[in-house]
């Protein structure tokens, strides 16, 4: 078996490390653009152009699923890539957990990049699935690309800034970018309250993972052999993780189980 995961950057991290959990046995390949990113400010027609050569580079190597590891990508370019690679490729979009967030009752904060944060798409999720239900949603201005070059004073001032626009009675909160999971312990620490039930956090990478199984009919085999090898592209070309991948747990991990190819 054979999944690939795309993104600008190392946001797909946390869904690879989810998928290798699943499926150590599994052959991974991980699409990133360093040549393009960040994707984030990018027009959608463009941001479409980089994410369809980022999938083609993948499709390359023909893998049974594609995952986009990145919330903006499957809001801009999920309807191009499916209607490029579907059927003989499944595509799995990401999707903010906003749905099982708001089951919890609320208040709910949402934490997203700007440029999603108010935007219609996750608005018109927040009207679908958290009606009812109090929802902030918190723009996290510099966190994205802070984690993306691990760059820890970074981290720390754009979460303390995204903390403090935080509602104090906030009890959940959504992870709405995949680089967000990637310090959400981080994130835990500056949100919970004092004399509050423990804050629960809303990622997407299990669920995008057991999707890709589901799609594929497959079961998870988390104690299987750890024989799944990992390929990496960057802008195409095959090659390393990006040396900040490695200053996070799910770097590590992929990089300590699986075998060069």
């Amino acid at each position: 078996m054979k999944i690939a995961l795309m993104d600008s950057g190392i946001g797909l991290l946390a869904a690879t490390a989810a998928v290798r959990r699943l499926r150590p046995d599994a052959d991974l390949v991980l699409s990133l653009d360093p040549d393009g990113m960040p994707w984030g400010p990018r027009t959608p027609e463009d941001l479409t152009r980089r994410a369809v050569a980022v999938a083609d580079a993948a499709a390359a190597h023909r893998p049974d699923v594609l995952i986009v590891g990145c919330n903006t990508a499957s809001v801009h370019a999920l309807p191009t890539l499916r209607a490029r690679l579907e059927p003989a490729i499944p595509v799995i979009g990401t999707v903010p957990a906003i749905k099982p967030a708001a089951a919890g009752g609320g208040p709910v904060a949402i934490w997203a990049t700007p440029a999603t944060t108010g935007s219609p798409y996750q608005r018109g999720l927040i009207k679908d699935f958290a009606d009812g239900v109090t929802v902030t949603e918190v723009p996290c201005f510099g966190l994205a690309e802070a984690v993306e070059h691990a760059d820890q004073t970074a981290i720390d001032a754009a979460v303390s800034a995204a903390a403090a626009l935080t509602p104090e009675d906030v009890t959940t909160v959504v992870l709405g970018c995949t680089h967000y999971e990637l310090v959400s312990d981080r994130i835990r620490a500056a949100v919970q309250r004092s004399g509050f039930p423990p804050l629960v956090l809303h990622g997407s990478a299990g669920a995008v993972a057991a999707q890709a199984l589901r799609r594929l009919g497959e079961q998870p085999a988390p104690t299987a052999e750890a024989s799944g090898t990992l390929t990496v592209l960057l802008s195409g070309r095959e090659g390393t993780l990006p040396e900040p991948a490695l200053a996070y747990d799910e770097g590590r991990l992929l990089q300590a189980i699986s075998p060069a190819r």
